[in-house]
């Protein structure tokens, strides 16, 4: 594994994951939740099948293999994208960017509870933890007081409940380690296609909506871009970085959510935002970086 090449990849995903939350605002006033997210792994779907295809691969027959996509699907793309999107008709795209850090943290959390990869637990992942999760608090915590949007509180947590998904869904996806990263994409898109179709054409009737050019345009790319392609970076370095190498990218995320939200949409970041996304941030770094302490070397 070059360990450059994939760290490079990392900040390319949380390039373009940090850029859906912007598209999300984009789309959010005139494509409900659902239909969004039908219209993400879809599109996402069928081009990756078609990768598949070219590549001269094939999908698994499995019955097992496809119950596990179905998990996969669900926590890596149904149901987070789901949130977020309705979570972005109430709140600012750079605060949910801040919100949706806190992967990594739920890593650990879900570490220490359940001893999955607990030999890696450290104090100082521990104050990572509590660190973060006093800036999640905090960022909350203000932007609640005195806000004119009573749904706002309900969105937030609707992001951080997208933030456990993303935790999830790693140590899950690491079970498909024996197949190439886009055929596993390819299978998981396949799933959350098939359960949020369903769902969008029955609730929200999408062929009776009136989707502005600006909102259909920010939809495609993130099919595309922030779903297929991005899902193909994804499985690989779940394979190459692991679980929590994986979802380290998550403070880089946050970082260019916000820098997009204020540059494009005209977004205002609050100073109690701003302390509670640097808590946030040092957490993470905390729970992802090693540091070789002075005292600690002897």
């Amino acid at each position: 594994m070059h360990i450059a090449m994939e760290i490079g990849l990392l900040l390319l995903l949380s390039l373009i994951w940090g850029s859906s939350f912007t598209l999300i605002k984009v789309a959010a006033d005139t494509v409900p939740p659902l239909t969004m997210t039908a219209a993400r792994v879809t599109i996402a779907a069928l081009l990756l099948v078609l990768f598949v295809k070219i590549r001269g691969l094939s999908l698994p027959r499995t019955g097992a293999t496809w119950a596990a996509f179905f998990v996969q699907g669900l926590l890596q793309s149904a149901l987070p994208f789901t949130l977020i999107s309705w979570g972005e008709q109430h709140i600012a795209s750079g605060l949910a960017g801040v919100l949706n850090a806190t992967p990594p943290m739920f890593v650990l959390l879900i570490a220490m509870t359940t001893g999955y990869d607990g030999k890696r637990i450290t104090m100082q992942k521990i104050a990572g933890v509590v660190v973060g999760l006093a800036g999640v608090v905090i960022t909350i915590g203000f932007q609640s007081l005195g806000q004119a949007n009573a749904a706002a509180p309900f969105a937030q947590a609707a992001v951080l409940g997208a933030s456990l998904c993303y935790a999830l869904a790693p140590m899950w996806g690491q079970r498909f380690a024996g197949l190439p990263a886009i055929v596993t994409a390819a299978g998981a898109m396949s799933c959350a296609a098939i359960m949020m179709l369903p769902a969008a054409m029955v609730i929200e009737r999408p062929w009776t909506l009136t989707p502005t050019p600006e909102a259909i345009i920010a939809v495609l790319v993130l099919a595309v871009l922030c779903t297929a392609i991005a899902m193909i970076i994804y499985f690989r370095l779940v394979q190459t970085l692991g679980p929590l190498g994986t979802t380290s990218g998550s403070y880089l995320r946050a970082g260019f959510a916000v820098a997009l939200g204020i540059l494009f949409l005209g977004e205002r970041f609050t100073w109690s935002s701003l302390i509670g996304m640097t808590l946030i941030v040092l957490g993470v770094i905390a729970v992802t970086v090693p540091v070789r302490w002075p005292w600690a070397r002897g």
